[in-house]
């Protein structure tokens, strides 16, 4: 396991989640999941081919947004093609979902933290824990 492993499966772990996936900028595709900690008997989506580029949390991060907090994800948007993600990705219910910038400020990784058990408040604690893992991730990315 290298040291991004550990810093997404340590996140899962003391999140609770279900699922907590690293999303890397690759050249030539858009953001595929290059790390992933799963709660066992929750099905991965490495290989699930969704088309990240047009979904809402992706274009807001895309456009120098910050930390997306969704505790009920059914009603975080009408656009059917952000459903039908959800659906795929297992039933998504709950995620904070948190950019990993370089220090010039590029997009190098989107860190999602997946709860699939249903709605979930997340607490300050929570999206603090997400925004310090991005932090070092962020330090592991950019060190040669």
């Amino acid at each position: 396991m290298n040291a991004i492993d550990g810093v997404v499966d340590r996140v899962r772990h003391e999140l609770g989640a279900s699922r907590v996936t690293l999303r890397v900028d690759i050249p030539g595709r858009v953001f595929p999941v290059m790390y992933e900690s799963l709660e066992p008997g929750i099905a991965s989506i490495r290989d699930v081919d969704v088309p990240m580029r047009g979904q809402p949390v992706v274009e807001h991060l895309l456009s120098g947004g910050g930390q997306v907090v969704q505790p009920d994800c059914a009603a975080a948007s009408d656009d059917p093609a952000y459903h039908a993600m959800r659906e795929r990705f297992g039933g998504l219910a709950a995620q904070i979902v948190t950019p990993v910038r370089g220090a010039d400020g590029t997009l190098l990784a989107i860190l999602s933290v997946h709860d699939l058990h249903g709605p979930r408040k997340w607490s300050d604690d929570d999206t603090s824990l997400a925004d310090r893992a991005v932090d070092e991730i962020a330090g592991l990315m950019e060190t040669p």
